[in-house]
């Protein structure tokens, strides 16, 4: 694990046994595979430096370097609407900030009278604390879908997760409540999903579709509705709920694709979330509890997921 320092914009690491030998364009590309447009902002920026000085990108680093790089930059911040929301913090450094999503709210603004978001929210707790970054989210859930969500809190973090989000690097595991009882306790869903061109919102399982695979496990049976654990190679709109619904077995609460108007929400909830950390490389999983009162997942131990 690579241990950082915040010094006002900079972030400070003192070069470790695994960085020797190593140049700052290696490091950049290959520990932590950023972009090269983004790459080359921090060369042509001088915003490396080296034991005090402005950074040889291409000279081998030496075991205690003293490396500085200006990733905490303000810039132009955007408007936050007074938005106070006592939102769950799963974890959060000085890079990330993972927070337990509530039901009835959307992951970002859809449009600018859209303000009860979890990103205003994100904003208002960082800057609340003092922290005047301008942070992101690095995936979505839908409105009605509680559980983890990763922000980044500066754009490297930001770029390195995409990247990784972009090569099936985290693991995403839900939790669904799904109608009926299903004939196979395990398996995968291989379905494209498209858009359906006579309702705005929806989804629908085409064969003109985008590629989308759904993994799920058996956790329990009821009388007459199952709770299954999911995970995701492909993130999809809405891809959960279409592919159950397309097997006939809707989420309950999920009136848009069939399910029973048990709850008043999909019963879906992101329940852990696995990633290595952009930066220091740690390994990272959170576990989110269940926040709906009345319950919706009675009887589930979310750690044990």
């Amino acid at each position: 694990m690579l241990k950082t320092t915040k010094k006002g914009n900079w972030m400070e690491i003192n070069t470790p046994k695994s960085w020797e030998g190593k140049t700052i364009e290696e490091i950049f590309r290959k520990e932590w595979d950023v972009p090269k447009k983004l790459t080359h902002a921090f060369r042509m920026e001088h915003k490396v430096l080296i034991n005090g000085s402005k950074a040889a990108w291409l000279t081998p680093l030496k075991y205690g370097d003293k490396v500085l790089i200006k990733i905490f930059e303000e810039g132009e911040l955007p408007f936050i609407p007074a938005f106070f929301y006592d939102i769950q913090v799963l974890f959060e450094d000085d890079h990330v900030i993972v927070f337990n999503k509530p039901a009835c709210m959307n992951t970002h603004p859809n449009d600018e009278n859209d303000t009860h978001t979890l990103l205003y929210a994100a904003q208002f707790y960082l800057h609340s604390k003092g922290e005047k970054c301008n942070v992101r989210h690095v995936h979505r859930l839908d409105k009605d879908t509680t559980g983890a969500i990763l922000f980044a809190k500066h754009a490297l973090a930001g770029a390195i997760l995409d990247r990784m989000l972009e090569n099936h690097e985290m693991k995403r595991t839900y939790l669904a409540i799904i109608q009926g009882r299903l004939k196979k306790k395990n398996g995968t869903i291989q379905e494209p999903i498209g858009r359906d061109r006579h309702h705005a919102t929806r989804r629908r399982v085409s064969k003109t579709g985008q590629k989308a695979i759904t993994h799920y496990q058996l956790i329990k049976e009821e009388k007459d509705f199952s709770y299954v654990k999911c995970w995701l190679e492909t993130g999809r709109t809405h891809q959960i709920r279409v592919h159950f619904s397309y097997l006939g077995h809707p989420l309950l609460g999920d009136t848009l694709y069939g399910g029973q108007p048990k709850f008043n929400r999909q019963a879906l909830h992101g329940a852990k979330l696995e990633f290595t950390h952009p930066i220091t490389r740690e390994e990272v999983v959170c576990y989110a509890p269940f926040l709906d009162q009345p319950p919706i997942f009675k009887g589930i131990d979310v750690n044990r997921i």
